[in-house]
């Protein structure tokens, strides 16, 4: 299914950039007219969404933060997959981190056995004191990618055989387990099918969480509009054309809403394993949902990592939502960014800030708009900063402690 996705996004490329020359080509041999070619809006001419770049004429009151008014825990970010390991990258982001007041990161990206430990060395070895690990189940294990059947977790005792490990790697200084989306739409079994993420094979896992006292982020579906088709009415249609392969049309995946029901399955079976709703747990768009949830289940909380987007243009239902909840959301951005990015986090929480950019691309990344600040009080933005994380995540209390700026 990777494979075919891979070709499938790559074959996606291929057709836009044909297109574009193409229609240059025509227009130069006079098929088509160079104002059908152009599509630059100029002159009373068409415009092509890709060409368009508006300039906001607002004139509205700028708090430009330079840093968090209380030291913070990023509770989701990718050390692995972003900086790969290079330490240059690392010490660039530390000293970031003391430029912005964030004391503490948790990596997301630990794996298991000699690649945990190896990340916990990177991360570790000269910053000991600014980062957490959270693991990840090895499915695949030593099986063939292309084949399932050879997967580790269709193997008998797979998921106690996990548990152990993770006895292990909490021993070793692990502070969470991490669950990425392609659980729930993408891993397979034997027969092709996706697996399930209520599978009772997987409740071992969930079970020696909850006894070793570490909490499981997880990411399950994504963003509504990645389940609706591709149309003229799907207002994140231009990020999707750029992204194909972020698509999950109904005949190929399980409904968006069916694989939050078997999320919420695993939570409500495992009272005593707190789970973090990666993303507002996939919910953003629908707070009202979201707190149903928190009310249902008293095990889970929530992060906003690249949310700020769609949490910004409902500032007065995204304000309600995180003074209500203030001890059930932790803060996340989903990392390492640069730092304009960063700063946007602070003046949406911190700012009454009106029609400001989430992201520092020329394209935002989830969605044409902008967003407004929620101008939270002190005792909230204590609890959403730092306190949560210290209270759920082992490890995080000892180490914001010793952080003097």
């Amino acid at each position: 299914m990777f494979q075919r996705r891979n070709e499938e996004f790559h074959v996606a490329n291929w057709l836009a950039k044909a297109y574009a020359v193409w229609m240059t080509v025509f227009a130069a041999s006079g098929f088509l007219s160079a104002q059908d070619a152009e599509l630059d809006g100029r002159d009373g001419r068409n415009l092509a969404l890709g060409n368009f770049r508006p300039r906001p004429t607002l004139k509205v009151e700028q708090t430009l933060l330079q840093q968090a008014r209380f030291p913070v825990v990023d509770v989701h970010t990718h050390f692995r997959y972003r900086l790969k390991h290079d330490l240059g990258k690392l010490d660039d982001y530390v000293q970031l981190m003391d430029q912005h007041n964030i004391a503490v990161c948790c990596s997301l990206d630990g794996k298991l056995g000699d690649t945990l430990d190896a990340h916990l060395e990177y991360l570790g070895k000269k910053y000991p004191d600014r980062f957490v690990v959270f693991a990840n189940v090895d499915w695949q294990g030593d099986g063939d990618a292309e084949d399932p059947a050879t997967w580790a977790c269709h193997q008998p005792g797979f998921g106690e055989k996990t548990a152990r490990q993770l006895q292990l790697a909490v021993e070793h200084g692990v502070s969470g387990l991490k669950l990425f989306k392609q659980f729930g739409l993408s891993y397979q079994n034997p027969d092709g099918s996706l697996m399930k993420i209520d599978d009772v094979r997987w409740d071992p896992i969930w079970r020696a969480c909850g006894q070793l006292g570490i909490p499981v982020i997880i990411h399950t579906a994504d963003p509504i509009a990645f389940f609706q088709p591709i149309d003229e009415t799907n207002e994140r249609w231009e990020e999707l054309f750029r992204h194909p392969e972020w698509s999950f049309p109904p005949d190929k995946f399980p409904s968006r809403e069916s694989l939050l029901a078997d999320r919420n399955r695993v939570i409500q079976r495992h009272p005593k394993t707190t789970f973090i709703g990666a993303h507002m747990a996939n919910s953003s768009e629908d707070l009202a949902t979201v707190a149903s949830w928190l009310e249902k289940y008293p095990n889970l909380v929530v992060e906003f990592a690249s949310r700020i987007g769609e949490l910004g243009r409902q500032p007065y239902t995204a304000r309600k939502f995180f003074m209500n909840y203030a001890d059930r959301i932790l803060f996340g951005t989903d990392g390492p960014w640069p730092e304009l990015r960063i700063t946007y986090y602070w003046r949406f929480l911190e700012t009454y800030d009106e029609y400001f950019p989430y992201s520092e691309k020329e394209f935002p990344p989830q969605g044409l708009w902008r967003i407004y600040g929620l101008g939270l009080p002190d005792r909230v933005l204590r609890q959403i900063y730092y306190e949560n994380a210290c209270r759920l995540i082992p490890g995080v209390k000892t180490k914001v402690s010793k952080y003097r700026r």
